[in-house]
């Protein structure tokens, strides 16, 4: 499966999922070739997300949200997956 085709499985399932007025998903898998992580096929990712569902929530409850929705895709597909995620009225 290509990366451009795993972002876009990516977006569709937070799109779904969290409805959010911004979603910018960044493949940041060639900075880091040759990293053990990187050799299983997995792929690393930047996330910036904004979302009325993570209004009044901490932080960890927003990236709970957040790897609720695409956790069939964690390990295998997502090494990892670094997260910024703000309510609206954060902004």
């Amino acid at each position: 499966m290509s990366h451009a085709s795993r972002a876009e499985r990516i977006n569709a399932l937070l799109s779904a999922a969290l409805a959010p007025s911004v979603l910018e998903l960044t493949d940041e898998s060639a900075l880091h070739a040759g990293h053990a992580g990187a050799a299983s096929g997995g792929s690393h990712f930047r996330l910036r997300i904004v979302s009325e569902r993570f209004e009044g929530l901490r932080l960890v409850m927003r990236h709970r949200l957040v790897y609720d929705s695409v956790h069939d895709m964690m390990h295998n597909e997502i090494h990892a997956l670094a997260i910024t995620a703000l309510a609206p009225s954060e902004l």
